[in-house]
């Protein structure tokens, strides 16, 4: 009987572990390394240090990421077409931001308008098996902090 007492005070703990790391096994979440930190898709949408959101309408963004056609003319690209067995994961550190696509926009979280023309304050070519272009996106929004890319001011 002290053994199902046992069992039974042990169960709930178990269950409150697993919703507080995430999941039982986590699977690799899209994430760019950039100098010495990474940022990554967050598995669970509380751990996240920047929550981004998208929209259809342009005139509710906060920041504009545009789908390039070549990787040439793109600010940031991502190509992992070749088969491996670690595609899109980094090393996680301390210094990892996690970023989470949220479904509606906060006050203060970055609104992206996702689009592949117009004006645009970052632009991104995707050919992946790992991410999409929604999640390269919140990766490189989450990247400059969630904040439009800072143009040069030219005299």
């Amino acid at each position: 009987m002290l053994r199902l007492k046992i069992l039974a005070s042990a169960v709930p703990l178990l269950i409150l572990g697993v919703f507080a790391r995430g999941s039982v096994l986590p699977g690799a979440q899209p994430c760019i390394a950039i100098a010495d930190t990474s940022v990554q898709i967050a598995s669970v949408p509380w751990h996240a240090d920047l929550h981004v959101s998208f929209t259809d309408d342009p005139a509710l963004a906060t920041v504009r990421v545009q789908l390039s056609d070549s990787a040439d003319s793109a600010d940031f690209a991502v190509l992992d077409d070749v088969d491996s067995t670690g595609g899109g994961t980094c090393a996680a550190n301390p210094a990892t931001r996690l970023v989470s696509i949220s479904a509606n926009s906060a006050p203060d979280a970055p609104v992206i308008y996702l689009s592949s023309n117009g004006p645009a304050d970052y632009r991104i070519f995707v050919r992946s098996k790992n991410f999409s272009a929604r999640d390269a996106a919140a990766l490189v929004v989450g990247a400059g902090g969630g904040h439009r890319r800072l143009v040069a001011a030219s005299l």
